[in-house]
């Protein structure tokens, strides 16, 4: 039996114990779709069970920020695990635990220094919420529970965070949601209405002029929290206009209302700093991360907070009656800790820093395709949206999009060596967001793979 026939009687074992018993996330089942199976990966390239290889240009999904294979990590995992694999932070506490919230506060703006982990990110803004609902409740404000957010904007799936979510598909198998979430326009400049199509100033400061509306819709008296990504993933990554942050910051400070920057995709080098706010120049109440901090080696997530919103739990009687098992769990803390040593030591921030112009300069040349509308992004996160009619913008119907999507796009780049997100949970996208490690070869390659797929989705169209 040859090395290939091992592989293919190994695949077809993998793939019909995956058909009868895995429930894939987000994921199709049936009428013989069975998944891709990944078995390894190195650097910037992953591999499936076939011996196939791809370049990750999503980082997993947006997590993998350093790199497959590094052994340093799994052997930070291992050693912990040796010593204590397991203790919860319910009124105790671990030497990992204790190091990472310390070494997250110093990079953290502000007086952000309060950390409290959680094992993911809607877990992250899950809490975020509700420690605005406590907190303004135990500072005489018990009417404020609200919360604002922008349309098709993604901030997880549990039942809390699905409410702050603005994308109706992923919400309406699942209501009624928890009251209290509502919608405001997102930054997409792309789109903008006439007159702000061509002030990207001006676009900025009318979409955060209306969240002081909503808040005045709403009631100030019941609104508690502002949540919003540095940069929008769904929609297809929407930077935000000169001056937006700076404000929405005034908003929420004229009318009592905690800013949470969401940043579970956007922190820890995918922009260019440890957290994107630093790269917008703001300073929030709350960050909300995840992913990118062990780098995927561990799940972890964590909600910063300010001294003043811990202020009120400070007197020795006061809880936040929340938490979870896994939390701040040592293995993954002590991961995260070699994660940030690895930062640190390889200059991936500044790294990402200094390619990042390269890498937009080298999506920019697919806007000579006459599918491809536009290129946005920052750092190493962007989004390429797809479009029917270039000059006015057109997008593809429902159909259209399905067929595109999901009936070319994502098998063909599959096949051609490339793993990234064709999406529609806006107009239709194909998102990118490599390994903070990347340099030109990666993007040069992930340029011509795409290149020659979206231009024989033109031929198509």
């Amino acid at each position: 039996m040859t090395s290939t026939d091992i592989q293919q009687s190994t695949t077809s074992d993998l793939s019909a114990k995956a058909d009868r018993h895995l429930w894939g996330h987000f994921a199709r089942h049936g009428a013989g779709i069975t998944p891709p199976i990944i078995t390894r990966g190195e650097g910037v390239h992953i591999w499936d069970s076939t011996g196939r290889q791809y370049i990750d240009g999503l980082s997993g999904l947006f997590v993998v920020q350093v790199g497959h294979g590094r052994a340093e990590l799994a052997e930070a995992a291992a050693k912990q695990a040796e010593t204590l694999a397991f203790f919860p932070l319910w009124s105790y506490a671990t030497p990992p635990a204790i190091e990472l919230a310390d070494r997250i506060a110093g990079y953290a703006p502000g007086d952000l220094n309060r950390v409290f982990f959680t094992t993911g990110g809607g877990e992250a803004v899950e809490s975020a919420w509700k420690l605005a609902k406590q907190y303004f409740k135990l500072t005489g404000k018990p009417g404020k529970h609200k919360v604002i957010s922008r349309a098709v904007a993604y901030h997880g799936t549990p039942q809390g965070a699905l409410a702050i979510t603005g994308i109706p598909a992923f919400k309406a198998p699942f209501e009624p949601l928890t009251p209290g979430g509502h919608r405001v326009p997102n930054t997409n400049f792309y789109r903008a209405p006439a007159p702000f199509d061509t002030d990207i100033k001006a676009w900025g400061e009318y979409c955060a002029d209306r969240i002081a509306e909503a808040i005045e819709f709403e009631g100030p008296d019941t609104v508690c929290a502002v949540f919003l990504e540095p940069v929008q993933n769904a929609g297809g990554c929407f930077p935000p206009p000169p001056g937006y942050f700076q404000r929405v910051r005034e908003i929420c400070d004229e009318y009592d209302v905690l800013l949470v920057s969401d940043e579970v995709i956007c922190a820890y080098g995918r922009i260019g700093s440890m957290f994107a706010c630093d790269d917008f120049d703001y300073v929030p109440d709350i960050i909300t991360c995840a992913k990118g901090l062990t780098s995927g080696y561990s799940p972890i997530g964590a909600m910063i907070a300010s001294d003043r919103l811990f202020e009120p739990f400070n007197d020795g009687q006061t809880v936040f009656g929340h938490g979870y098992t896994f939390g701040g769990h040592p293995v993954s803390a002590a991961v995260a800790l070699a994660n940030l040593d690895i930062f640190e030591r390889e200059g991936i921030n500044a790294h990402v820093k200094e390619n990042a112009p390269a890498f937009r300069r080298t999506l920019e040349k697919l806007l000579d395709l006459p599918i491809v509308g536009d290129v946005r992004g920052e750092g190493f996160f962007y989004g390429i949206e797809l479009v029917k009619d270039k000059t006015t913008k057109e997008t593809f119907n429902d159909e259209e999009s399905e067929r595109l999507l999901r009936g070319f796009l994502t098998p063909a780049l599959w096949d051609a060596g490339l793993y990234c997100r064709a999406d529609d949970r806006g107009d239709p996208v194909v998102q990118l967001a490599p390994p903070l490690i990347s340099g030109q070869a990666e993007f040069d390659a992930i340029y011509d793979i795409l290149y020659n797929v979206l231009g024989e989705a033109s031929r198509r169209m």
